[in-house]
């Protein structure tokens, strides 16, 4: 089956705090979902819960998409349209987007005002576990926010031999994204504790010669 779709092929969207970017599969994806011919009211409502429930809970392997009301509708159509929301759920959460530019971008894919209200709706109850699934996903490493440490004596190690060593313990509080910051701890001997200064001097000589190239 052929649907006649706007002729968008990229949508950028600039609100007052973010700015949302969607590829060409999602805004035909929002259009399609846009289209009373396509979606009632009803199943407009049950296929962004489902979306939601699927994007949030992957274990359920795609079964919400399985519900009564959308069985009578185009396979390829409803996963389409699944796979729309889920991308704007994501750009949604991955920029931060206040409800106002959620509803720019919907509307610019046709959708009314009564859709709007209930996807952003569901977007807004279900902001947290977006972040939070969002968090769990970051490719980027943890950065140190702060760095704390204490020098120690150890007098015998495990097996009760007199060692008579001191040792350093570091912690790092490090943070990702909008998980909450953690620490990290570790101990090491006055020989490593040089070892590592010296490569952190040696990174830190490297970027200030990159930043005057």
């Amino acid at each position: 089956r052929v649907y006649q779709l706007s002729p968008i092929t990229w949508l950028r969207v600039e609100g007052q705090s973010c700015t949302m970017e969607l590829p060409e599969y999602a805004l035909k994806g929002l259009q399609l979902l846009a289209d009373p011919s396509h979606f009632s009211d009803k199943t407009f409502h049950i296929l962004v819960e489902a979306a939601f429930e699927s994007l949030l809970n992957p274990q359920t392997d795609g079964a919400t998409l399985d519900h009564a009301e959308l069985g009578n509708l185009d396979l390829t159509l409803v996963k389409q349209c699944n796979v729309a929301i889920a991308t704007c759920v994501l750009e949604a959460g991955k920029q931060n987007a206040d409800a106002s530019t959620i509803s720019t971008v919907l509307e610019d894919c046709r959708l009314g005002g009564e859709r709007i209200d209930l996807f952003c709706a569901t977007y807004q109850k279900n902001k947290d576990k977006v972040e939070s699934l969002l968090g769990g996903l970051a490719r980027y490493p943890s950065h140190i926010i702060d760095a704390s440490w204490r020098l120690e004596y150890h007098i015998r190690n495990n097996h009760l031999h007199k060692v008579n060593q001191p040792a350093y313990l570091l912690t790092l509080n490090v943070e990702n994204g909008s998980r909450p910051a953690q620490d990290v701890t570790f101990s090491c001997t006055m020989e490593q504790l040089q070892d590592l200064l010296g490569k952190l001097k040696d990174a830190a000589k490297s970027m200030e010669k990159a930043s005057q190239m």
